[in-house]
């Protein structure tokens, strides 16, 4: 799965990852560019061992983000359900990335930005691929 994005939809960016994690065959990633959001949500759930960054690729990590308008108590179940969403996601970025929840949960708390070779001491990617002969 090669992955350049500044993300998208969580429910979205939840069913390429279920889809990812049923499925039979392991599934790499490879960033190239960029990946923010969603995109270094999916690129960390690749197979492990087959996390790929390249160089100069930038990732960045942060909480889930929304807006809501409406009724007060539809806006308290808003907030809600998306603090349970932050909440499922650090604990996936905890079990796929070798960190605990703490940790985590202090990373995403603002926008955090890692150069490739950060993602990899981070656990997010496996390996930084600076030349063709070691991606072969």
């Amino acid at each position: 799965l090669y992955i350049n994005s500044p993300g998208g939809m969580v429910t979205s960016g939840f069913a390429i990852y279920d889809t990812m994690q049923y499925i039979s065959c392991p599934v790499s990633t490879v960033c190239m560019g960029f990946a923010a959001s969603m995109g270094s949500f999916l690129l960390m759930a690749g197979f492990p061992g087959r996390r790929i960054a390249l160089p100069n690729t930038r990732i960045v990590l942060h909480q889930p983000l929304g807006g809501f308008q409406g009724q007060a108590s539809d806006i308290q179940r808003h907030a809600e359900d998306i603090v349970r969403t932050k909440q499922h996601m650090t604990e996936l970025y905890a079990r796929h990335c070798g960190r605990t929840y703490e940790e985590v949960e202090r990373t995403l708390d603002r926008d955090y930005f890692m150069s490739a070779a950060e993602a990899k001491d981070w656990g997010l990617v496996d390996h930084v691929y600076d030349t063709r002969k070691k991606a072969a």
